[in-house]
């Protein structure tokens, strides 16, 4: 199904497929966040008897999980929908469009491409068995879990953070679950690493980002549930976890937890079979001296944070809403160095920001 296709390994086995379950193939967009929806939305069509195949000539339904955080990303997620159509004419007889692009664009998805069958949103992945033409065999109890958010977030929300009024299409309620350890998954990376995404959404008001309005207010897998799936993935044969969010430095400040990334990479330190450990991202603001002191403490976690900067003027990153400046940064850089010999640093900036003066370019 094209070079963006997902090649699958089972960790759960899924039920005994039946003489008329669908074939179902996947093409995952975007970041590491959206492949782990990609693979618990393939666990719950295999654990309701679907197929997954890898390519499109084979697939009954085919399901595109898209990106909409940039605009290159929102014509690739286009394209990539377009070209899918094409197999309609062939064996699939039903196109599904899942994630970002579906809570910003559901009604002009709908309107401009009617070839497609059924949307889901980011907070709708249960809906995926519906949309594919599967009924459960059996009533359960959702494998989502919603949880609270923190004081931030709520705030935020008061100050219009959230508001989706302008989208149309957009449900009334934001994204709001989050899986489990019990929440059926098929992993679709090499069957030595595996992503674990440990928190859901955001609530820093950047100017430029997004992301809180496609993935809603953020909040914490419970501490235990995280755990639990890291030793299941070990004892499948996983090596190296990545642990995913759009901040994983703030994971575990809904539950009352301080530095509770730090006690979480500790607890993971000490699964026997795990030899690497990483996590994805980390707020510049939110990097503690625990935290670095836990990297440096143990050799499965690896020297490397992935920190974000954005700029160095603070002034753009007033204007971006972010906070800082070069030298606090700098500060933050040499403390990271001192505390863990040989760390490696991946950062990503904006240039050509509003109001960016070639000064501060």
């Amino acid at each position: 199904m094209s070079n963006k296709s997902l090649a699958v390994s089972v960790i759960e086995p899924p039920k005994t497929q039946s003489p008329a379950a669908p074939k179902v193939g996947f093409v995952s967009l975007g970041c590491p966040k959206n492949l782990v929806d990609s693979e618990v939305m393939m666990g719950t069509l295999a654990q309701a008897g679907a197929e997954l195949v890898p390519r499109a000539e084979d697939a009954d339904v085919i399901v595109v999980n898209t990106c909409s955080f940039i605009e290159s990303a929102q014509r690739e997620s286009v394209n990539t929908i377009l070209e899918m159509v094409r197999h309609k004419s062939g064996k699939a007889r039903k196109l599904v469009v899942a994630g970002c692009l579906v809570e910003r664009y559901r009604d002009e998805i709908r309107r401009n491409i009617p070839e497609v069958d059924a949307v889901v949103g980011t907070g709708e992945l249960e809906n995926i068995l519906a949309a594919a033409g599967i009924t459960p065999a059996e009533p359960s109890d959702s494998p989502f879990r919603i949880l609270t958010s923190r004081a931030e977030g709520d705030a935020r929300a008061a100050q219009g953070r959230f508001s989706r009024e302008t989208w149309g299409g957009a449900i009334a309620d934001l994204p709001n679950y989050l899986y489990d350890e019990a929440t059926p998954r098929v992993l679709a990376t090499p069957r030595s690493t595996a992503y674990i995404k440990i928190a859901e959404g955001c609530d820093h008001p950047c100017s430029f980002c997004i992301i809180p309005q496609l993935r809603g207010k953020f909040r914490s897998r419970r501490f235990e549930s995280v755990v639990a799936e890291a030793e299941r993935l070990a004892r499948s044969g996983v090596r190296e976890i990545t642990l995913i969010g759009q901040d994983t430095t703030c994971y575990g400040e809904d539950f009352g937890l301080k530095d509770g990334l730090a006690l979480l990479l500790e607890k993971l330190a000490v699964i026997e079979d795990l030899r690497w450990i990483r996590f994805l991202y980390a707020y510049p603001n939110k990097i503690t001296s625990r935290l670095l002191e836990t990297i440096a403490a143990h050799e499965k976690i690896c020297s490397y944070v992935d920190v974000p900067l954005q700029h160095a003027s603070a002034a753009t990153l007033k204007r971006m809403k972010r906070g800082g400046s070069g030298d606090i940064f700098l500060r933050t850089i040499e403390k990271m160095r001192r505390t863990i010999p040989g760390v490696t640093l991946r950062t990503s900036f904006i240039v050509g920001f509003p109001g960016e003066t070639e000064k501060e370019f």
